[in-house]
């Protein structure tokens, strides 16, 4: 029986006719991802970097967000060829790499989820979820037509190679982390310091000049407004373990240290 594949998170930014709004899912939790996949939001990303993820508490949460009307994207740990084959062969269809500072480091990353001759991507589709065990027709001929690919900018040096980042043939688009840009420029835990900031909107400006969509990960709303209105494409604006903190921290302020200070301030 043919099976057909839903639309990449390129396809969605390209029919958007607004910003994206996603929410970060870094608990591990099938259960979670699936309450966080119902909320309405558009997209959710899925942490290998920074959570307690492996290959099969990826494959639970794709199945957990499968029914719902978001597109998942994992993050990998790194650009790792290996890992991004077996994350694409789970399934994912949008890939998010961090820590890209250079062309030549976007093309590695581009190659690895292309099948050659475009890249070095190893052929196991028959075998695997990707290709719902041959029963997408012809995947392998239309695998880049179901893959979307994405790099992180997060250091200095990125933001310097920003346009050439974005120019490379295969990159769909690229996500800023003001965090780890941060603590690149000696500024560590100060992501709304005004050289953040000024790094995070130059990119902004670089990457929407080579055609490209742009995004960032911002907490506070009143930042994350700022950065759609410089022209963000899209944008992570929580995440379920920050909500469940800093709730749980409201509810105990309330009911258990009245004379306590606030929650923590978010990520």
């Amino acid at each position: 029986m043919p099976l057909h594949l839903t639309p990449t998170f390129r396809d969605d930014l390209a029919a958007a006719s607004r910003p994206l709004a996603g929410i970060w899912v870094c608990s591990g939790s099938a259960l979670v991802a699936e309450i966080c996949a119902g909320s309405g939001m558009d997209w959710l990303l899925i942490d290998m970097e920074h959570s307690p993820n492996g290959l099969e508490s990826v494959l639970a949460q794709l199945h957990a967000v499968a029914g719902s009307p978001i597109t998942p994207v994992v993050r990998v740990p790194a650009g790792d060829p290996v890992t991004i084959k077996q994350v694409l062969d789970l399934g994912a269809q949008n890939i998010l790499v961090p820590m890209v500072s250079s062309a030549d480091e976007a093309r590695a990353v581009v190659a690895a989820a292309h099948y050659p001759p475009r890249g070095i991507r190893g052929v196991g589709s028959a075998l695997a979820r990707s290709a719902r065990w041959n029963r997408v027709p012809d995947y392998l001929e239309q695998a880049a037509r179901h893959v979307s690919v994405f790099v992180q900018i997060e250091t200095a040096a990125g933001v310097d190679a920003a346009a050439e980042i974005a120019a490379v043939d295969g990159v769909d688009g690229v996500f800023v982390g003001p965090s780890d840009l941060a603590a690149s420029l000696g500024l560590l835990g100060r992501q709304t310091h005004p050289d953040v900031t000024d790094a995070v909107i130059r990119t902004f400006a670089a990457v929407r000049g080579a055609g490209k969509p742009v995004g960032v990960n911002a907490f506070d709303p009143a930042v994350a407004q700022t950065y759609l209105d410089a022209g963000a494409s899209f944008a992570l604006v929580g995440a379920d373990v920050a909500l469940l903190a800093r709730g749980s921290e409201a509810l105990a302020s309330r009911w258990c240290a009245p004379d306590a200070e606030g929650p923590t301030s978010s990520y």
